[in-house]
């Protein structure tokens, strides 16, 4: 009987601890993410130098999820607090976007317009988007997550930068 309720017990506060999640989670506003394509790759090694100066290197070890996502964002809209597992590059490919990261004491904006680019690392670094200007904006993202991870994770503002 002893396990019985040990196991009551257990099972309770993983629920509790789901649910204290998604309550202190930040929730997007008016921003839609739609998976454009998906692609499962075995381990990444690429590496390039023929052009120099310029040189790019992908290395991944297992079995990895490459999605292909666009983003739009209404004017005042975000992404919500987030994180991945993995990393994203991200191109602006209409209007504006501001980017807050959750481990800058000082809540920086960061503003990127459509055309360029910026890379979230993904790995835990929690960060929001956020469309500031008056008008729509959109992005594109290209990520690299472990296969089968969910690819957001949601998670309450820091302390550092309640927006």
């Amino acid at each position: 009987m002893n396990r019985r309720w040990a196991l009551v017990f257990v099972l309770s506060l993983a629920g509790l601890a789901a649910f204290v999640a998604s309550v202190s989670a930040t929730p997007a506003k008016d921003f839609t993410a739609v998976q454009q394509w998906k692609g499962v790759f075995g381990d990444i090694d690429v590496k390039t130098n023929a052009f120099k100066p310029h040189k790019v290197k992908i290395d991944t070890k297992g079995v990895s999820d490459v999605y292909i996502t666009r983003n739009a964002v209404a004017a005042g809209g975000n992404s919500g607090w987030h994180t991945h597992p993995g990393p994203s590059l991200i191109i602006v490919t209409a209007g504006e976007i501001t980017a807050y990261s959750g481990d800058d004491p000082a809540c920086t904006a960061t503003r990127y317009r459509a055309g360029e680019g910026f890379v979230d690392p993904g790995d835990g670094q929690v960060h929001i988007l956020r469309n500031e200007s008056d008008a729509p904006a959109e992005t594109v993202a290209f990520q690299i997550i472990p296969k089968d991870a969910v690819r957001r994770i949601d998670t309450p503002a820091p302390d550092s930068c309640p927006i």
